[in-house]
């Protein structure tokens, strides 16, 4: 029987202890590290290409969602997690298994067994939800994201929402702009929209969106057209629905 790489990832020694013990019976498994945080997660995946992870969700740096994002779909995830009611959608969305802390021996081999099946299967997995949908279904109604994480090789750089200053549509791609720095994320700007507070962040344009607090002015630009400035002197093209949008919400903060 093919062995089954797994990686244990969790900020919590006693949880990574259990997980481990666990594992310990099972023949087909070969634990090849542990992690305690998300940032040397990353790393390890990146280098050693586990089958298996065991990922915890609640963890500074980086929680399991931005792990999710930067390690891509290759390996399979059973998330590892003490979350309220909000997040049993998002995990019953993502086509493993997730563990809910504490979980039982039965609880953990019911899981093991899906994941199993996964590592195992020569068909293709279902089709995967994207970690910033499993993140959005996760938080409480009227919880947004407080960070984006952006992977550059091996960099990896982490962006406070609050720092933001706009975004722009580059194909199947975002440019992020905060504090005079440029970053590239591969995700559409309808989904990152999604995930920014509707009340700080507003979409302008098909190809752009900005925090209001960062917008000094509109300006006619042609008869039918205007741009917004911001305070930095960027110049962004606000559309006839954007700009209704984005003076309805300057109006409600007045």
């Amino acid at each position: 029987m093919t062995t089954i790489r797994a990686l244990i990832v969790d900020d919590e020694e006693l949880a990574r202890r259990v997980l481990r013990e666990f594992l310990s019976n099972e023949a087909d498994i070969e634990v090849i590290g542990e992690c305690a945080n998300g940032f040397d997660a990353v790393k390890v995946i990146a280098e050693e290409h586990p089958d298996l992870v065991f990922l915890d969700v609640q963890m500074p740096k980086l929680d399991g969602f931005e792990v999710l994002e930067l390690i891509g779909p290759d390996p399979a995830v059973v998330f590892v997690t003490a979350y309220d009611t909000y997040a049993m959608k998002a995990f019953d969305a993502h086509a493993v298994d997730y563990l809910l802390k504490p979980f039982n021996r039965d609880r953990f081999e019911t899981a093991l067994a899906r994941a199993r099946q996964r590592v195992r299967s020569s068909a293709p997995p279902t089709e995967r939800v994207e970690p910033m949908e499993l993140a959005a279904l996760a938080r409480a109604p009227e919880q947004f994201a407080q960070r984006i994480v952006v992977k550059d090789g091996s960099k990896v750089s982490i962006i406070p929402v609050d720092k933001l200053d706009y975004v722009q549509a580059q194909d199947d791609y975002v440019e992020l702009h905060s504090q005079k720095k440029s970053y590239l994320k591969q995700q559409t700007i309808s989904s990152l929209e999604s995930a920014l507070d509707p009340k700080q962040f507003v979409r302008i344009h098909r190809s752009s969106i900005v925090n209001i607090e960062r917008v000094n002015k509109i300006e006619p630009y042609t008869k039918d057209s205007r741009i917004a400035i911001l305070h930095d002197g960027t110049q962004l093209p606000v559309s006839r629905s954007g700009y209704a949008r984005l003076t309805a919400l300057l109006e409600g903060r007045t």
